[in-house]
């Protein structure tokens, strides 16, 4: 088969791919609303099976399809007849349009599989804090460490161009080095640089005005962020997470007719969406950025 017929055979397959990890994507969702709705509460995310937390009754495998059940059920339990949070649909449909939108940026490449574990991690993360105003240990820990084994491993899969930092750092340190550890050092550079950042904004912000700015929960989750996506996009999460934060915080306080700049808003939840739009448009912002001044 010549080039061509390859390239248009890759074209044909990706919307398919798409698709097909849309459908996964919502299984996903399924699976993260579990602990979503657990993991706060120190609850085992395997046993016992999905069940309805008003009246305790199992949920049949037809009353749990991703978005569909929710539909088909009018957002209602099928035993109490109690609603359904309508976080539930959110989180599948987010998912699935986040898996579709990876699988886009990343085409059928060896990277898709550790993107989208982090994509999902992330929306986990986001719902949680949302809810609970936590970012649990148990995701950030083993996602440092998923972060710093997929900088080893990817490069060696798929070159040196997945990471956006890579290229950079090949050309500037010791050619003699592995790919794997200066992958691993641009790893340990972007977790300076995300967790780093925002201890020492949150440490000088709590002696100044004497209050606490950022809890270690945020520090803990741009340890991983930074470790996967590497420093520079990592400083434009940070940067866009502010941005966001900052609208939404003014819109909290137009709506409820306050200037309390003390408001509390989780900003895991602007960490998070900032880190999905660095990892699926970051380098075309960083470019575009940059040739403002060429």
């Amino acid at each position: 088969m010549n080039l061509p017929a390859i390239e248009n055979a890759t074209a044909l397959q990706l919307p398919i791919a798409c698709t097909l990890m849309a459908v996964l994507g919502a299984m996903i969702g399924s699976f993260l609303n579990v602990v979503i709705h657990r993991l706060p509460l120190e609850q085992s995310i395997v046993f016992p099976n999905s069940n309805c937390p008003k009246c305790r009754k199992p949920i049949k495998p037809y009353d749990n399809i991703p978005i569909l059940s929710f539909l088909a059920l009018r957002g209602r339990c099928r035993s109490c007849g109690a609603r359904i949070s309508p976080r539930y649909p959110a989180v599948e449909a987010l998912t699935a349009a986040l898996f579709a939108a990876v699988t886009w940026h990343d085409g059928l490449s060896f990277a898709l599989a550790f993107d989208l574990a982090f994509t999902a991690s992330l929306v986990a993360l986001v719902f949680i804090d949302a809810e609970n105003m936590i970012l649990p240990n148990a995701i950030t820990y083993p996602g440092i460490l998923f972060a710093l084994i997929t900088r080893l491993v990817v490069p060696y899969l798929t070159g040196s161009t997945h990471f956006e930092d890579l290229p950079q750092l090949i050309s500037i340190l010791p050619a003699r080095l592995p790919l794997g550890a200066v992958s691993l050092i641009g790893a340990l550079i972007g977790a300076v640089a995300g967790g780093g950042s925002l201890w020492l904004m949150g440490f000088l912000w709590e002696k100044v005005r004497g209050v606490e700015a950022m809890g270690f929960g945020d520090v803990k989750m741009m340890l991983m962020v930074g470790a996967y996506l590497g420093w520079r996009l990592t400083i434009l999460t940070i940067l866009l997470a502010a941005f966001t934060g900052s609208l939404a915080g003014v819109a909290v306080m137009l709506q409820r007719g306050q200037r309390n700049m003390q408001m509390m808003l989780p900003f895991g939840i602007f960490l998070g969406i900032g880190s999905i739009a660095s990892l699926l448009i970051g380098t075309r912002l960083i470019e575009w950025y940059a040739s403002q001044f060429s």
